[in-house]
């Protein structure tokens, strides 16, 4: 990552040093291509400790936000002006777009996290800046569970945790969208499930059984590794039908 975009991402951080939110940035933990994630000591209005903050580029995660299957049903409540920008990809469009996709992972967090899921605790926003719980401890983040060796009993306790998560999600009308062993944060025996921008709403997304179909797919794939059994396909269905009878 350049030097300079480092430089440009810490500046855009002031805003919450300045409030007294944070009390200084202590490194990149992550840098991906949609934004990169700091770690930083909270100010006194967070009450001190480490938090996360996650940086978007604007740029960068134009292509995600505009993709077809992530943006059904995501415009019903914006003003027709908005809408209609938003889709001609103006320039204004695209600011807003871009607005959106930062505020509705916000916006989901709250809701996960009310609900007793298994993600960051999120604590303040801006328009291109989430600050939240951050994963980890003073010697080191937590690990992608992709990277995280497992005993079979370990691997089968976690396993039935993220699909009680999924379908705790799933409850709350949300479908993650891209959840794989990649976005499955570990420290410490516990998880947390991060990067929800593209999370849809299940009410009013058609393809939102589609990218269920593939969240429990690639979990399943995953913990096979470790000699967990389980029908993906006979998982995301019955959650499904479940969601469907309301009785999630």
């Amino acid at each position: 990552m350049g030097l300079n975009r480092v430089n440009e991402e810490i500046a855009d951080l002031d805003e919450f040093v300045g409030s007294t939110m944070l009390e200084e940035i202590l490194g990149v933990v992550k840098s991906g291509k949609e934004a990169t994630v700091y770690c930083a000591r909270a100010g006194k209005r967070l009450g001190g400790g480490l938090v996360a903050a996650k940086v978007y580029r604007a740029r960068s995660v134009r292509q995600f936000a505009n993709a077809a299957a992530y943006n059904a049903g995501r415009l019903r409540q914006r003003q027709r002006r908005e809408t209609r920008a938003i889709e001609n990809r103006s320039r204004f469009g695209q600011e807003t777009a871009f607005a959106k996709w930062v505020a509705d992972e916000y916006e989901t967090l709250r809701l996960l996290y009310d609900a007793g899921v298994c993600v960051p605790r999120p604590l303040a926003s801006s328009d291109r800046i989430i600050l939240m719980e951050y994963v980890g401890d003073e010697d080191e983040p937590g690990a992608p569970l992709t990277n995280v060796p497992l005993t079979p009993d370990e691997a089968t306790a976690l396993f039935e945790t993220l699909m009680r998560n999924v379908e705790r999600m799933l409850a709350c009308d949300r479908v993650h969208g891209d959840l794989s062993a990649y976005n499955v944060l570990y420290h410490d025996g516990d998880v947390r499930i991060i990067d929800l921008p593209q999370a849809v709403d299940a009410r009013f997304n058609p393809n939102a059984l589609d990218l269920l179909d593939r969240d429990v797919d690639q979990l399943c794939r995953h913990f096979a590794r470790f000699g967990v059994r389980a029908d993906a396909w006979r998982l995301s269905r019955g959650m499904w039908a479940r969601y469907l009878r309301s009785e999630l």
